[in-house]
């Protein structure tokens, strides 16, 4: 007779398969958290000791004001202040950089946590973000174990947690919070639970932008689904997919006519947006699609526009690839969508690095993960990029 209380031999891999789901990847982020605050802690040490003119020296420096860096002064704006109803404008009458351009989850959350830390939003943001962190790793664990095997899954993990960029899981910035939202959302889409992409990718839209390409991944899912089930497509999908396609669609599109609904400017979020590209390309008009070649063409001439084309080739044959469409259609729409969204609304500067970071799951691909030595050997570019992105980044120009 079993014993109620032991599992079965049948049940035993699918509990170890749960277990390893939640251990694994927070292994993986405790290590690199051990990683990556050590060489932030370095870092600042040395800035400190040096008199390294840096973003956070402030009335009281410290760790957790180093960490909260460069934008991270805006999220504290709207923590304690909420947004403003008049935009700030410089001495030609144009919209001056303002707190518009950040949307309000992290600094909400950051806010709800601050009674807990003494009233300090370093100490939040920080908190918020590492915490954010640990449940992006769980889920990007779990979707591309759900797209892939558990070695993918394990490696593409690894990869993100040790990566360049991977400090800013930790910094008080929006990225973790919005990719542990948006990880979560195509992991549901992978399930086939459509209602819970809605609510999750509705939050995503209100951390940070990018949202649109989760809906465009979604049309994309109906379309296949349809195509390759004909009339075995369940009206309850069908209406679950389309319903929340709209209800992500409209969130990802809602910022802006808030902004311009509160400030009472019919274009708030565009002029806000816009001020901070005037360092590089000077005031302009924006058109889409037109970024990456106005900024290539004002610092590198035509060579910058043959180098902007070069990519997009490169970016076509990358997401054509066997390796890359084997992890499957959800997530393969989703980031060449999203990868659509920064050409055709980002100027690329020091803040690409960051906005790459929800393409995290072709990690997954056999491109980065084929054989352990291929792994391995990403693994240690991640790690020894790490101090390099973050001294260029916390120091020369922020992310």
């Amino acid at each position: 007779m079993t014993s109620v209380t032991e599992p079965t031999r049948a049940s035993r891999p699918a509990l170890e398969a749960r277990r390893s789901g939640w251990t694994t990847p927070l292994l993986l982020w405790l290590a690199s958290r051990v990683v990556s605050t050590g060489l932030l802690a370095t870092v600042f040490v040395v800035a400190t000791a040096n008199g390294w003119a840096f973003a956070s020296h402030r009335r009281d420096p410290s760790f957790f004001t180093f960490s909260g860096s460069w934008d991270a002064s805006f999220y504290r704006t709207i923590a304690e202040h909420g947004y403003p109803t008049t935009l700030p404008l410089d001495a030609g009458g144009h919209v001056a950089p303002n707190p518009w351009a950040f949307l309000p989850v992290f600094p909400a959350l950051a806010r709800a946590v601050m009674p807990l830390t003494g009233g300090s939003f370093w100490i939040a943001g920080v908190l918020v973000a590492t915490v954010a962190g640990a449940g992006a790793c769980v889920l990007l664990y779990r979707l591309v174990l759900a797209v892939g095997y558990s070695h993918r899954a394990r490696w593409a993990t690894a990869l993100f947690a040790f990566g360049p960029t991977a400090f800013l899981l930790q910094v008080a910035y929006a990225e973790s919070t919005f990719l542990l939202l948006l990880f979560g959302a195509l992991l549901a889409l992978v399930r086939r639970r459509y209602w819970l992409v809605a609510p999750l990718g509705v939050v995503a839209a209100f951390t940070k932008p990018g949202v649109l390409a989760l809906a465009v991944a979604l049309a994309v899912h109906l379309v296949v689904r349809w195509r390759t089930e004909r009339r075995a497509l369940p009206v309850r999908d069908a209406v679950g997919i389309v319903v929340s396609g709209l209800v992500v669609a409209a969130a990802g599109l809602a910022w802006p006519v808030i902004a311009s609904a509160v400030t009472g400017r019919p274009n708030a979020y565009l002029d806000t947006e816009l001020s901070w590209w005037v360092g590089f390309v000077g005031r302009q008009n924006f058109a889409p699609l037109t970024p990456w070649f106005r900024m290539a063409g004002t610092w590198l001439g035509p060579l910058g526009i043959v180098l902007v084309v070069a990519v997009l080739v490169g970016a076509v044959w990358f997401w054509t690839r066997p390796a890359v469409r084997a992890l499957g259609v959800d997530v393969l729409s989703f980031t060449a969508s999203y990868g659509l969204y920064l050409v055709a609304v980002f100027l690329p500067q020091q803040s690409l690095p960051r906005l790459l970071m929800p393409m995290a799951p072709l990690l997954g691909s056999d491109v980065f993960v084929r054989t352990r030595r291929r792994a391995s050997s990403w693994l240690v570019v991640g790690v020894c990029l790490q101090p390099v992105a973050i001294v260029l980044l916390w120091f020369l120009g922020y992310p």
